[in-house]
């Protein structure tokens, strides 16, 4: 009872209202200060929902997170909560036909949440702490630091704030219009109206303004970039490269990642060294955007600096689909020469100064039309040479690479026709054949290793031990088409509906790498897994992103090279980690 009286004189004295003369009140301590202040200006509901969704939040997703991440990832999903638990507030309240809003909770209500705030908060810390040190173990990387635990509290806490502030300021603009909609429209219309109205506005903003001018300046900021030379980009000497001596394209025209791949690769040295016989120098052909923009253009262009070079004499002829930056996995290009004793052509074109997750966004209709255009001008030059002669030819990508590795076809049976071996490593959720396997696979088999068809004409594997049980399965077709895809690796299973809907991966038993605690939440595990595709190349070799030590595994699977054994895949390992 003396607790609603303390209520009552608060309230009083902060509307002016007659309770007795103000100096005999005791002034109110400086927690009961900051909790009424919190009161007066923070929902409830938002608050209560915001904690639920920060607890989720730090619950394990595919790869161990940094403190800055789990920082944003809480802050991202407290203020989801937040707006949730407002809205749901408000839409009860719109539903009932309700005015005026609900009595603000009282005192002790405020209390008991800070308690349970503390106390939760406390315990699922704990489990954190212990969940990022299992994922870490089971990808061998070192134990979480204690002070990652102040960073994550500092960075949740300031942008929470900043998003609060955000969202006030988006209500303080939908309330002023609804006070002059108000007057000429009933209130339910008003309220409706208001929200569309700053909705809409809002959208055109950042899709006519921001997102305008962002991307003309990360365009400028990631074209100079792409003029830049490092120290594994020097000038080539070679007739058998682009850009060397004879070529029908300048070394500064391929782009950055064009000269690194150019400057790159094992030597005729290298080759003989690790085989024990006699090797060619490997020819790779590589056109930038500094040539054209047109892919159809530098697409035979590069055709034509194939032929300059003497390709389409050599053994195999790989055709690679690049990622936004023009990269390529010098991994997967090394190992085939490496395989072929250097009687290989590798062929690629660039489309994009921007790093793939921009280019994933904005430029992936871009990659798909660069991939197509390649490998039609290199598949038509092929087809004239007389079967007898005719060499191999492969596609293979990696990440966004597989998006323009793949356009070109329009059914797995298509790719198996008119190649003679395909290579898909880390493919993304725009990968339309790649998505219709999965959702085509044979029943009772799980998505993040399907089986197609029975596994005729493609396979999918995780790691080496899959790959070998591939090998030993009778594997009819003469064209092999393989999709390699860690478990962990959130590149390959990052997908908007993620948000509303639980993917069949979270169904099923889990990876080998992947934490069995794993669990979908809407909302926060896309936020997680988003998070983890920063970090994806940057765990060990075998998780995440990063393939390298499986390729030549993989390519053996493929084509089935004479003479190459599993140990030469093995010896192979430290020879792709010089370059």
């Amino acid at each position: 009872m003396s607790s609603d009286n303390e209520d009552s004189a608060a309230v009083a004295v902060d509307s002016g209202g007659p309770v007795g003369d103000r100096a005999d009140l005791p002034k109110p301590s400086r927690p009961r200060r900051l909790l009424d202040a919190y009161r007066q200006r923070y929902s409830f509901a938002g608050l209560s929902m915001a904690l639920v969704m920060l607890w989720l939040s730090v619950t394990p997703s595919l790869l161990p997170r940094d403190a800055l991440f789990q920082g944003l990832i809480s802050a991202i999903s407290a203020a989801a909560g937040y707006l949730l638990g407002v809205f749901v507030s408000w839409l009860i309240r719109f539903m009932m036909s309700r005015d005026r809003p609900w009595p603000s909770p009282r005192r002790p209500h405020w209390i008991a949440l800070v308690v349970v705030a503390l106390a939760g908060t406390s315990v699922m810390l704990y489990w954190f702490s212990r969940w990022q040190d299992e994922i870490r173990d089971l990808m061998g990387m070192s134990h979480m630091s204690w002070h990652a635990y102040p960073v994550i509290a500092i960075v949740a806490h300031a942008v929470f704030v900043l998003l609060l502030l955000l969202g006030w300021a988006w209500a303080d603009a939908v309330r002023a219009l609804y006070r002059w909609i108000d007057r000429y429209t009933p209130p339910r219309i008003a309220a409706v109206t208001s929200v569309l109205l700053v909705l809409v506005l809002t959208v055109l903003v950042l899709n006519g303004v921001v997102a305008k001018y962002s991307m003309r300046a990360m365009n400028s900021s990631f074209a100079s970039l792409n003029d830049e030379t490092t120290a594994e980009s020097q000038p080539t000497n070679s007739r058998l490269r682009s850009g060397g001596p004879g070529s029908l394209v300048t070394w500064d025209s391929i782009g950055l990642q064009g000269r690194v791949f150019i400057g790159t690769g094992p030597t005729v040295t290298d080759l003989e060294r690790f085989n024990g016989a006699p090797a060619k120098e490997p020819i790779r052909s590589y056109v930038g955007l500094g040539h054209e923009a047109d892919p159809r253009v530098n697409a035979r262009l590069a055709v034509a600096e194939m032929e300059r070079t003497g390709a389409f004499t050599r053994k195999i002829i790989a055709v690679a689909g690049t990622t936004g930056t023009g990269w390529i996995n010098r991994s997967t290009v090394d190992s085939l020469e490496y395989m072929y004793n250097g009687d290989t052509a590798t062929v690629a074109i660039q489309y994009s100064y921007l790093p793939s997750w921009l280019s994933f966004l904005v430029d992936n209709e871009r990659c798909r039309r660069a991939g197509q255009a390649l490998f039609e001008a290199v598949s038509a030059r092929v087809r004239k040479i007389p079967e007898a002669r005719r060499p191999k030819l492969v596609v293979f990508g990696e990440s966004l690479g597989t998006s323009g590795a793949e356009a070109p076809f329009g059914t797995i049976p298509d790719i198996a026709a008119r190649t003679d071996g395909a290579f898909f490593a880390g493919p993304i959720v725009n990968n339309p054949l790649w998505k219709a396997t999965l959702r085509d696979r044979d029943k009772g088999t799980p998505e993040r290793l399907p089986v197609f068809e029975g596994g005729d004409l493609v396979r999918f594997v995780a790691n080496r031990h899959d790959i070998a049980a591939a090998e030993k399965q009778p594997w009819p077709s003469a064209s092999r088409i393989l999709f390699l895809q860690h478990a962990s690796d959130p590149v390959v299973w990052w997908d908007p509906g993620t948000i509303l809907r639980k993917p069949d991966w979270l169904r099923e038993k889990r990876g080998a790498d992947v934490h069995p605690k794993m669990q979908w939440f809407p909302l926060v595990t896309f936020l997680q897994i988003s998070a983890d595709m920063v970090s994806s190349d940057k765990v060990p070799d075998g998780h995440g992103h990063n393939y390298s030590s499986e390729i030549p595994y993989a390519w053996q699977a493929i084509l089935q090279v004479p003479g190459w054994t599993d140990d030469k895949s093995a010896r192979l390992g430290p020879e792709l980690d010089r370059y």
